[in-house]
């Protein structure tokens, strides 16, 4: 028989059949991609790391950047496994006033989103977002973006037989070059006066795990309040 498009099976109710079921998709590794043969299945934990900074990074892993045969007309990429997407960090207010807008094409479509309103309905677009703002805009970030699989927790759906020859190599991102003039005078706790407490312990929470040093104000003060403002004591 000649090769020809691959005809669709007759599935009653075909629209609510998940892609992964399909015939043709049950035996691929990875849905929607033709060859992974040569490719390495790098794994990524993004507990606590800054979303551009490692948005940066899983783009050069989805380019192949980081091999010697590099070439930016070919996508031959690795594949990039991202887990505990729901953990990642925003510096400053992002969090807040970070905005997505696009356009329904309709008259008056404008619509925006937030990201915190987007955190809570799928952490994972957050990140998918960020690292396609950094691939080239050309016809192979389609086939990049295939290739990253985000998944909110620390488990991901890559398991079983038929990912028993599979290996997972794990990527550590480099350490933070933190540039800490200006900062000194935070950070120095012996200047503080005895009983300090910080107005807004969110914050001060924050800015501690990005430097990676330790609250010496782990306690909570009477009826205190996340968005900086100290409630008076209950008697």
């Amino acid at each position: 028989a000649a090769m020809g498009r691959q005809k669709m099976p007759y599935v009653v109710g075909y629209n609510w059949v998940k892609r992964k079921e399909l015939p043709w998709n049950k035996e691929k590794l990875l849905k929607n991609v033709e060859n992974v043969e040569g490719l390495r299945w790098r794994i990524v934990d993004a507990k606590g790391v800054v979303l551009g900074r490692l948005a940066s990074h899983l783009s050069v892993l989805l380019q192949g950047k980081d091999k010697p045969t590099y070439n930016p007309s070919k996508d031959d990429g690795d594949i990039v496994v991202v887990v505990n997407a729901k953990e990642i960090e925003l510096t400053g207010r992002k969090f807040e006033n970070k905005v997505y807008r696009w356009h329904t094409g309709y008259p008056g479509g404008l619509k925006e989103r937030t990201v915190k309103e987007q955190w809570e309905i799928d952490p994972t677009v957050v990140l998918r977002r960020a690292v396609s703002g950094m691939l080239p805009k050309n016809n192979l970030r389609k086939l990049r973006t295939r290739k990253l699989q985000i998944f909110e927790g620390p488990e991901h759906d890559f398991v079983g037989e038929k990912y028993a020859d599979v290996e997972f190599v794990p990527y550590d991102l480099p350490e933070r070059n933190i540039k800490m003039k200006g900062r000194v005078e935070f950070l120095d706790h012996s200047k503080l006066p005895e009983g300090y407490q910080p107005l807004n312990r969110e914050w001060y929470d924050k800015m501690c795990r990005l430097y990676k040093i330790a609250n010496p104000y782990p306690a909570e003060v009477g009826d205190f309040k996340s968005k900086g403002e100290v409630g008076s004591k209950k008697d």
